[in-house]
């Protein structure tokens, strides 16, 4: 494909102290990601990948179909929001990964998502 599909993807994540226990190695996170078409075609995300790894060196993939039970439809122009989360077992850890998307003419395509970090407020500096 010549044009490739022009998609940016921003992400922003905080801690959930409310849902986290951290005498018992329960740190819950929440990130908010935004999937912005600046393409002049639709675009579908039909995947994602992500690594989760935390300060300890323990990785975990997770991979399925969609976001959130949606793969949304993105018109261009337009942009796609959602949260999800994250539980680790430490205070500190990173995610990345990709999103497998389709063109609007059939030719899938893959957005990474670059490393993002999940912190608890007082170790980010």
């Amino acid at each position: 494909m010549l044009n490739s599909p022009r998609v940016c993807v921003q992400v922003q994540s905080i801690y959930v102290e409310s849902q986290s226990i951290p005498e018992e190695e329960r740190f819950v996170f929440a990130y908010t990601i935004t999937i912005r078409n600046l393409g002049r075609f639709s675009v579908q995300l039909l995947r994602r990948y992500w690594l989760i790894t935390n300060s300890n060196g323990r990785q975990t993939e997770v991979q399925g179909e969609g976001v959130i039970g949606e793969q949304p439809l993105i018109l261009p122009g337009n942009e796609f929001h959602y949260t999800s989360g994250a539980i680790l077992e430490t205070p500190l850890g990173t995610m990345e990964g990709h999103y497998e998307m389709v063109a609007q003419d059939g030719e899938t395509f893959r957005v990474p998502v670059p490393v993002f970090r999940l912190a608890i407020p007082t170790l980010i500096n």
